[in-house]
């Protein structure tokens, strides 16, 4: 048999009946009063709550890096609106590229448009900015001087103008009080002479007839170069009779302005047969069926 272990000595405390607890037992843990957070709540899985100064600076850094982008934009901008409006100030308002009197070029003038006229017109225009120059409304201008058909305009940078004037070309001298009117295809009268011009056929409609005037002037546009140069006169009634009179002395009754092209054909031809003799008359009102005579 076991010899009996011996009991445990009991308390020293009077009137104590339990048996008094092991020295090696801890006490337990207090708990933590409201105001304390335990040490295993402070960081989310671990990590402290409270920044490092690592962290802080980057923190800092991103800031001015930031403010450094922002204030770089804003200069870039600054310079853009400044260039652009020095940009505007050279092409609409400096003197760097305004138009100067002595780089105006003219071309075409002719005895039948007045160069003083046109330079009149450009000579508004100096001093201006090609960049605001109104090509179209110097155009209109130019186009209101006596003899001109068409103007075209172009500047030749950076001071230049380049003026083409097409002239109109008369083509028949019209008895007028004083002398000659000359007039071109439209019926435009470009100037008035004392004297018709050598080449120039002298045209007789009788009481002016502006329809009768405008047949003849329509089939002395459209005769052949070659023919138009043997006119020496044209005469006419009525709109339905027109008739040339050549270099050397025939007459051709040429009847209206229809089928001009035909008739100049036939015209041709027939002055051409060495059989046509000494015919003074050559009657192409119906081209179809010419009568010399």
């Amino acid at each position: 048999m076991r010899p009996a272990e011996p009991r445990p000595a009991a308390s020293s405390r009077g009137g104590d009946r339990g048996a008094a607890l092991p020295p090696t037992v801890p006490p337990l843990p207090r708990r933590a009063t409201s105001g304390t957070v335990p040490a295993a709540r402070q960081g989310v899985q671990g990590r402290p709550s409270v920044v490092s100064w690592q962290s802080a600076e980057r923190f800092a850094e991103r800031v001015r890096a930031r403010r450094h982008i922002a204030v770089r934009k804003l200069a870039v901008a600054g310079s853009a609106v400044v260039l652009v409006a020095l940009l505007g100030w050279v092409a609409l308002a400096s003197p760097l590229l305004a138009l100067r009197a002595d780089r105006v070029r003219v071309e075409g003038a002719s005895e039948l448009v007045s160069s003083e006229q046109l330079d009149a017109a450009t000579a508004a225009y100096v001093g201006v900015p090609l960049t605001r120059l109104d090509t179209v409304a110097l155009r209109d201008r130019l186009l209101e001087v006596p003899g001109v058909l068409d103007v075209r305009v172009m500047r030749d940078w950076p001071h230049g103008l380049v003026v083409t004037v097409t002239p109109r070309s008369p083509v028949a001298a019209v008895p007028v009080d004083g002398g000659f009117a000359l007039l071109d295809s439209d019926g435009v009268q470009l100037a008035t002479v004392a004297q018709a011009p050598e080449g120039l056929p002298v045209v007789s409609v009788p009481g002016q007839d502006a329809r009768t005037l405008e047949a003849v002037l329509t089939v002395l546009h459209a005769l052949p170069t070659e023919l138009a140069g043997q006119v020496t006169a044209v005469s006419a009634s009525t709109q339905d009779t027109v008739a040339l009179t050549l270099a050397d002395g025939v007459t051709v009754e040429w009847g209206s302005a229809e089928s001009s092209a035909l008739k100049a054909a036939v015209l041709a031809t027939l002055r051409a047969d060495p059989n046509l003799g000494d015919a003074s008359v050559i009657d192409v009102s119906a081209p179809g069926m010419p009568v010399v005579h």
